[in-house]
């Protein structure tokens, strides 16, 4: 069983959405806020100190000759290879983060269980699905964020990411029904709600009540 996944990647394209019936980026709601110019420098001092710390740790020896050559790597990195910026607009909340924690830790011990028992289940084939799930808040940061605590449960793994709509495509095993396609969608969606409470603006909160655009085709 396999949920619907765009029939190519020019389906991306609005064009290509639009006849295929599906929201186009206009209607996907406001774009990501924009970075400031302050912003993005505060983002590359933190990557450029980021980049100085692995550069230390791979000669494993602290020196004034290794520093300055993380440096110039690191600078080098980030003039050749920009990344789009990722910034930090919202606050932690310890009270969300311990929620966050407590429910991961539960998941991975229910997943792996999971996992393990149809390993040992004998003669059992069990049948998987991509699902398409488009998220509410579409800011880099979320994506990224819900992206890595789902690919680190057992059964679950991101296979790609579509940036411009924020949608995540999701590998999942033990499908049975679409009963099964319904709780991974839930999954993933309660997953970026921790996420946002966690550590979101109060905007991308308030983002959390609205609905997320259904970019299936069938059931």
């Amino acid at each position: 069983m396999t949920d619907d996944l765009p029939p190519g990647r020019q389906a991306r394209d609005d064009e290509a959405l639009a006849s295929a019936g599906r929201p186009t980026a206009a209607d996907d709601g406001p774009p990501p806020p924009a970075v400031g110019r302050g912003g993005r420098r505060r983002d590359q001092a933190v990557a450029l100190g980021w980049l100085v710390v692995v550069w230390l740790l791979l000669w494993g020896e602290l020196s004034w000759g290794n520093l300055l050559g993380g440096i110039v790597v690191g600078v080098a990195v980030l003039l050749f290879f920009p990344l789009p910026p990722v910034t930090f607009g919202g606050r932690l909340r310890p009270g969300a983060l311990l929620v966050l924690a407590v429910t991961f830790g539960a998941e991975l011990v229910i997943a792996s269980i999971h996992v393990a028992a149809i390993a040992v289940r004998p003669g059992c084939r069990p049948r998987s699905a991509i699902i398409a799930v488009p998220l509410r808040v579409r800011t880099d940061l979320n994506l990224a964020l819900t992206a890595e605590v789902i690919s680190l449960v057992p059964g679950t793994l991101i296979i790609e990411v579509d940036r411009r709509h924020g949608v995540l495509y999701v590998h999942v095993l033990d499908v049975r029904g679409p009963e099964d396609l319904a709780r991974s969608r839930n999954r993933v969606l309660t997953v970026e709600r921790r996420i946002v409470r966690a550590v979101g603006s109060a905007e991308e909160v308030r983002q959390l009540r609205t609905e997320p655009v259904d970019r299936r085709t069938h059931p």
